[in-house]
């Protein structure tokens, strides 16, 4: 078995089709498909199921994947590895956020990584949580930095902050009250986001434990579709973030905050196989320091560090 198997079997199964994956790579069709059939004479097992919509993995597909994907990132690394033990640090570094935690820290982090390791190469991934998570287990991702609700041991992890969830809605439900009760948020309409994620689990673990049957009325994964929908007066929804500044607060009332509380933890997970590179270890105290320093000077309502 070669490098050059793992990196074609790897194209296949991102490409979904070996067509695709030959056009992406230069490689002619027949050509890889002989490679793939290498592979799976040299250990003995069907690693594609093929059909005219295209190909994916077999279980044991998934578990080769998974394991070239690791091999792959750390043969890329080694050039830069080597280089970095001379006193430079270099490197490329894939960085995920959760998209609510990227309004607030994916410029700042560019910007401060450009200035203080101008050698790393900074690529930034941007999704929701759930799918950031799943870059990260199967380590196309180095690190990413998410909201979580429960210790998953799969990551290794550095805490940062807590953040409490709040209601937001288009008008004010009260003139006087800054916070809701769990009953009341109940009976509102509410526009939430599917449910893999983790503010959603969070809500739907609270709900069921109230015995509480919300009233959801339409679901959304983008939280700029879910606001938009707010904005709209069909319903409202809740968000880990005081307050809005950094997702657009036009049209909206202020935030009420949620009682008892509900809180969700911003962490940087990693792989609990795989430690990080010198470059990865710098860009990840770049990004403790920068988040600190951050929520600091924006003081936002509902954090409580823990970094």
């Amino acid at each position: 078995m070669q490098l050059r198997h793992l990196r074609y079997f790897v194209k296949i199964v991102d490409a979904g089709s070996i067509s695709r994956a030959a056009a992406t790579i230069h490689v002619a069709q027949p050509a890889l498909s002989q490679q793939i059939a290498e592979l799976e004479e040299k250990l003995g097992i069907e690693l594609l199921q093929r059909s005219a919509r295209g190909v994916r993995p077999t279980k044991a597909g998934e578990a080769l994947y998974r394991e070239a994907t690791s091999i792959l990132k750390q043969v890329e690394n080694l050039p830069s590895i080597i280089r970095s033990s001379g006193g430079q640090i270099e490197g490329v570094v894939s960085v995920g956020m959760s998209s609510t935690l990227a309004t607030l820290f994916a410029s700042p982090l560019i910007e401060a990584s450009r200035q203080a390791l101008p050698n790393v190469t900074l690529r930034l991934s941007v999704a929701d949580s759930q799918s950031v998570k799943m870059k990260v287990q199967a380590n196309t991702l180095d690190m990413a930095v998410v909201f979580e609700d429960e210790h998953v041991p799969i990551f290794a992890r550095k805490p940062l902050f807590r953040q409490r969830l709040y209601l937001v809605s288009r008008k004010p439900l009260s003139k006087t009250a800054a916070t809701i009760s769990f009953a009341e948020l109940g009976k509102l309409p509410l526009i939430l986001p599917s449910l893999e994620n983790v503010t959603r689990m969070v809500l739907d673990r609270a709900f069921g434990d109230a015995g509480i049957s919300p009233n959801i009325v339409t679901e959304a994964d983008v939280w700029s579709s879910v606001l938009a929908a707010v904005r709209t007066g069909i319903g409202h929804t809740v968000l880990p973030a005081g307050n809005l500044s950094d997702l657009g607060e036009k049209g909206l009332a202020l935030l009420l905050l949620i009682e008892p509380p509900l809180l969700l933890t911003a962490s940087i997970i990693s792989s609990s196989d795989f430690p990080l590179t010198l470059a990865g270890d710098a860009v990840r105290s770049l990004l403790v320091d920068l988040t600190k320093s951050h929520l600091e000077a924006l003081r936002k309502p509902g954090v409580e560090w823990i970094g």
